[in-house]
């Protein structure tokens, strides 16, 4: 009973290590809500990310031995789950569609986002009628914090590509937002 009051993530993954199933249902409820939310982004698909979860949590215990406290145990699993969304996007061999016309969106240099007015959810409805590698990116940069050199390392694209898709991005939010009224 004693894992129940474990707090500490790492006092939890010692607990885990040992085999205690309670500290794994513990660390698992500490951090389900925010992968889930992220495979959500990633997926669009509310089932598909539930099964990405599984399976992260399920690799995470499985090699939980080789987490070597380098970063958080938050950013070890939300690298897992974003690599199991890649995986399962292929698996369901779903080509990454990216912005293909270039005429549409400006070559500005990126400009400040203006975000006065805006809810989270009304951002997120926005980049559910993106193309998924659009989406991808976009999340990946704007929501999950990675930069464009580790987006083009985990989505096998270049740093350009990363970069332009990550603009092309931001403007069609913007525009669904102005056409939807949600921005003033």
């Amino acid at each position: 009973m004693e894992s129940v009051e474990l707090n500490n993530p790492k006092e939890l993954i010692e607990a885990c290590l040992r085999g205690d199933r309670m500290a794994q249902h513990r660390l698992y409820q500490q951090y389900a809500k925010a992968m889930l939310n992220i495979s959500y982004r990633m997926l669009n698909n509310r089932e598909d990310a539930e099964d990405v979860l599984q399976e992260a949590f399920t690799d995470a215990f499985r090699r939980l031995s080789g987490f070597r406290y380098e970063s958080t145990f938050g950013a070890w699993l939300k690298r897992i789950v974003i690599n199991r969304c890649i995986n399962s996007m292929r698996k369901k061999k779903t080509d990454l569609q990216f912005f293909d016309d270039m005429h549409v969106f400006s070559q500005k240099a990126e400009e400040e986002v203006v975000t006065t007015g805006l809810s989270a959810e009304s951002v997120k409805k926005a980049m559910k009628e993106l193309p998924s590698g659009s989406r991808m990116i976009f999340s990946l940069y704007l929501l999950e914090g990675y930069d464009h050199n580790e987006i083009s390392e985990i989505l096998g694209i270049s740093v350009s590509n990363s970069k332009t898709q990550y603009m092309r991005a931001r403007q069609r939010v913007k525009e669904i937002l102005t056409q939807k009224g949600y921005e003033n």
